[in-house]
């Protein structure tokens, strides 16, 4: 059949092992958000941004249902999470948070990955901050700041880029913030979550970003790993 239906065949494979990765990791952070508070979103803050995070990325309802009805069905399930740091090809940063029930498979799969990509662990987290992010269309950068500051949020930054505004929050404001942008007509967020931002970026180029890319790749694809934080413009 020629190569150009095993390229094809490759990728497709690819998107679905991605697919199910997004689901994997949806089902475990909804999961153990309503297991830490109530089954319910209107008044479980933590599930309702898990919720809105993985809309976001395309989970389909039934997925989320699943993962609720879980805890309301009075299933247990034990996970453990892990924080594991890198550096990556071409000078890069990495760290991997991960959610599991086996911690050894996930630090021996984690670290092969990183390892076959030319990368190493070590001490990185220190090149990070952990921020509340939300991404958005159909406002202006400067109404959304004057909201945000008058109602006391410790804002970092408000950016517009091509008709999307991002926003960085320190993380204990991030509900409140969330909930003044709902107040002010913000219905859809193209993301919504608590992340590491890099103190600074870098680019790559060539075959340290090809390398870079790949490795990202297979991380994402593993289903201990919940959530990939870097340094690299891309």
């Amino acid at each position: 059949m020629g190569r150009h239906f095993e390229v094809r065949a490759k990728a497709m494979e690819a998107t679905a092992k991605k697919k199910s990765a997004i689901y994997m990791r949806a089902s475990k952070e909804i999961y153990i958000a309503a297991k830490q508070g109530t089954p319910d979103p209107d008044s479980n803050l933590a599930l309702r941004s898990a919720i809105d995070k993985y809309k976001s990325q395309g989970v389909p309802k039934d997925v989320i249902e699943r993962a609720i009805k879980k805890v309301a069905g009075g299933e247990q399930e034990a996970y453990i999470a892990g924080r594991y740091e890198f550096f990556g090809p071409g000078g890069s940063y990495i760290v991997v948070d991960s959610l599991t029930d086996n911690p050894n498979r996930a630090l021996v799969e984690i670290k092969t990955t990183i390892v076959r990509k030319g990368g190493h662990m070590a001490s990185v987290l220190y090149n990070f901050e952990e921020k509340g992010l939300f991404v958005f269309t159909g406002k202006n950068e400067q109404e959304v700041e004057e909201a945000l500051i008058l109602n006391d949020v410790d804002v970092t930054e408000v950016t517009e880029e091509d008709g999307e505004i991002s926003v960085l929050v320190a993380p204990h404001d991030f509900s409140k913030a969330r909930d003044i942008l709902q107040e002010i007509g913000v219905n859809d967020f193209i993301v919504s979550e608590i992340k590491l931002i890099p103190n600074d970026y870098i680019t790559l180029d060539g075959e340290d970003l090809e390398k870079f890319k790949t490795l990202i790749d297979l991380l994402e694809e593993l289903q201990d790993v919940q959530n990939i934080f870097h340094n690299v413009k891309l």
